[in-house]
């Protein structure tokens, strides 16, 4: 039987001190029916906005995930979306009576424990998942941040950190099944290191947070004076003056700095939409690593959607056949240029023309010296960019693509009957009807044409 969505069985409050603002904010989270998803609902603010929880919606992660639509922004949203996913819920209202999620104690505990108290209830629709089908890569060389997602039948993350600190040592966590989030990783607290929090706190900025949200680490002794101004600044006397673990009770696991991070993880992958299923490796991730993951894979999601809509039968190496492009494009015999598309990304895909002697064209290009005209290289390369704008519009047999401008048009090498003219072409540039890409083609991996094409994109019933 397939998985049914969850919502809560009744409304549910948990109220504290917000993060960044230090004032007092209540959150609740509604019941929401088959298909809503987790939406932010700002009540402070008139008219009630709605902010969806979505990666395209993202607008700053510098110090938590924030979210942005209509110039309403919430702030800190990963560690109430890492209790909702980590518990596998499906569609909660946000009720915010303030900017951000009160912090609570740094951790998804609080979160989890009020959304268990409210109940589950089953729902009447299937649980959508994304299952990954092709590895997904991201790295940050500068910050030595490295993510990765492998095709799996389930979800599983582990997660390695390692700050080069004597005091903090490498660590690593990791997440077999989102069926023991709960107990393995939802009480695991936000943290930083004392130069960090300190130097916020200057700046004006996380005026609430305090060692009752936040474990801080310091990485030398505390002199007198600066212990002094610590016992002011968080209001506590128990402070000691060592390296280490400022918070007097420690730890709550050996390694919860890192199960931390599988926790912010999970908080923002859930702005995907969907539960996923792949094994997720992450070195030194952070919100900016996390949600840059969460957009490849969302387009993934969109991508493989697009596909299906187009060919119906799957084949290996093909992402959309010919009877596929035929659907996409208006193009006939003898002027249907691109034969299958075997690669299909976000800005970039990849279409292949086998040239055979049945061309009408070489009938009198030339005779006794077949080659392919320059100008219908740049044609076929025009019509893969036609499909790769699959991507930015939903009904392809509503437009039609013109050439604009070609630039810098280069013809290396001739192309003959026999050869395979493999099409690259990336998408540099969309300004409302306006599209800009570059293109190269190649025969047995040599360039033989490159060019940079302008197209206009006009609705039928425009003409």
């Amino acid at each position: 039987m397939p998985i049914k969505q969850h919502t809560i069985g009744k409304p549910v409050s948990v109220s504290g001190i917000g993060l960044h603002t230090g004032k007092p904010v209540t959150l609740t989270f509604h019941p929401a029916p088959d298909n809503h998803g987790f939406i932010f609902r700002r009540t402070d603010l008139e008219g009630n906005p709605e902010v969806p929880a979505d990666v395209s919606l993202v607008v700053d992660t510098s110090r938590g995930t924030t979210l942005g639509k209509n110039n309403v922004n919430v702030h800190t949203v990963e560690h109430v979306l890492a209790a909702l996913a980590g518990l596998e819920f499906d569609n909660i209202l946000i009720d915010l009576d303030g900017p951000e999620p009160p912090a609570m104690d740094g951790s998804a505990a609080k979160f989890a424990e009020a959304l268990m108290q409210a109940g589950r209830v089953t729902q009447e629709s299937p649980r959508e998942y994304f299952e990954i089908e092709e590895a997904v890569h991201l790295v940050e060389e500068d910050r030595k941040v490295e993510l990765a997602v492998l095709p799996a039948h389930s979800f599983r993350a582990t997660v390695m950190i390692d700050f080069d600190s004597e005091t903090l040592k490498p660590q690593h966590a990791t997440l077999d099944s989102m069926k023991s989030f709960g107990e393995t990783v939802a009480d695991s607290r936000t943290f930083c290191f004392l130069h960090e929090l300190e130097s916020l706190h200057a700046a004006g900025l996380i005026q609430g947070g305090s060692l009752d949200n936040a474990v801080v680490v310091a990485e030398k002794p505390i002199e007198a004076e600066h212990l002094a101004r610590l016992h002011t600044l968080f209001g506590r006397e128990d402070i000691q003056p060592e390296p280490g673990v400022l918070n007097p009770e420690g730890f709550r696991h050996d390694n919860e700095p890192a199960r931390h991070k599988l926790l912010d993880l999970v908080g923002d992958l859930a702005l995907i939409g969907m539960p996923i299923k792949g094994h997720i490796l992450a070195t030194r991730p952070g919100h900016k690593a996390n949600v840059e993951l969460a957009k490849k894979i969302k387009a993934q999601i969109k991508q493989r959607k697009i596909a299906r809509r187009f060919q119906k039968e799957e084949k290996k190496g093909v992402v959309f056949d010919i009877n596929a492009i035929q659907e996409i494009l208006p193009h006939r015999y003898p002027f249907l240029l691109v034969d299958k598309i075997v690669d299909f990304g976000e800005n970039t895909i990849t279409g292949v023309k086998n040239v055979t002697m049945n061309e009408p064209f070489f009938q009198g290009h030339f005779p006794g010296n077949p080659i392919m005209p320059g100008v219908l290289q740049l044609e076929a390369m025009g019509q893969v960019g036609g499909i790769l704008l699959l991507n930015t519009i939903d009904n392809p047999q509503s437009i039609w693509v013109y050439f604009v401008a070609i630039d810098n048009v280069r013809f290396k090498k001739p192309v003959i009957p026999g050869d395979t003219l493999v099409l690259e072409l990336e998408l540099t540039a969309l300004k409302r009807s306006i599209c800009k890409m570059t293109g190269k083609g190649y025969v047995d991996g040599q360039l033989v044409c490159s060019a940079d094409l302008v197209a206009s994109v006009v609705p039928k019933n425009k003409l």
